[in-house]
């Protein structure tokens, strides 16, 4: 085998860039901008179902984009930062197991490795050999299924979020803006459910799962809210009117 051919077989082996290395921005990205396309048009297609005008539509539009992402943004780092306290206590958890008891802690690390397949002794030398070489990373990972290297990050999805719904919340607005007046409600909901299949795809696309599935899955959703709030929107229209 040449060196050529050796450097790709490893590449190969070992070189893979796994989907779920991006699950957390992903999550966050996606969660916006589709979070912004539903909320926005849905409000804006609300408040033109009522016989609004132009600048009322517009008005509500730009209010929903401005509060979805603080919203966004603030949700989301409450609730990521959660998930890292309890990451970040569970490791300091462990460093004291470790420092306690490190026996015991061995022993439970070589039973895992027994209940994944491998024979006792086996099991036990593994343990020692990865214990030796970092002992609380081996320990995070198979005992607690924590990688120190991928802790969860507050700040990263409340920044991500925040601007991916701003970003996407500008789609409804552009339609209200450029469809004629007796065009707007079709246009709004129009470009939205398109961009929510698009985002749908793209999504699935991003994480290996099924493409088509996922587009109607969003579609469906975002239509059932637009014309839940249409109806609300025509009905607090006729009777306020």
């Amino acid at each position: 085998m040449t060196k050529n051919a050796w450097n790709a077989k490893r590449r190969g082996a070992h070189g893979e860039i796994h989907r779920s290395q991006h699950a957390s921005w992903l999550r966050a990205a996606v969660l916006g901008a589709d979070d912004a396309i539903v909320s926005t048009a849905s409000l804006m297609i609300g408040v033109a179902a009522s016989d609004a005008s132009k600048e009322t539509i517009l008005i509500s539009g730009v209010a929903g984009l401005v509060a979805g992402a603080m919203s966004m943004a603030v949700g989301e780092f409450v609730s990521v930062s959660s998930q890292r306290d309890t990451e970040q206590a569970d490791i300091e958890l462990e460093k004291r197991e470790l420092e306690i008891e490190p026996r015991a802690e061995l022993d439970e690390l070589t039973l895992i490795y027994v209940q994944r397949g491998l024979d006792k002794e086996l099991a036990r030398r593994v343990a020692e050999q990865l214990s030796a070489r970092d002992c609380l990373g081996t320990h995070l990972r198979d005992e607690l299924g924590i990688d120190p290297q991928a802790l969860a990050r507050p700040v990263q999805a409340a920044w991500i979020s925040a601007i991916s719904f701003a970003s996407f919340a500008t789609l409804p607005i552009a339609a209200l803006l450029l469809a004629p007046a007796n065009l707007r409600m079709p246009a709004i909901a129009g470009l939205s459910l398109a961009s929510l299949g698009a985002l749908g795809a793209l999504g699935a696309r991003l994480g290996g799962a099924p493409v088509l599935r996922a587009a109607l899955r969003v579609c469906l959703g975002g239509g059932l809210a637009m014309g839940v709030t249409a109806g609300i929107g025509k009905v607090l229209g006729i009777s306020m009117g």
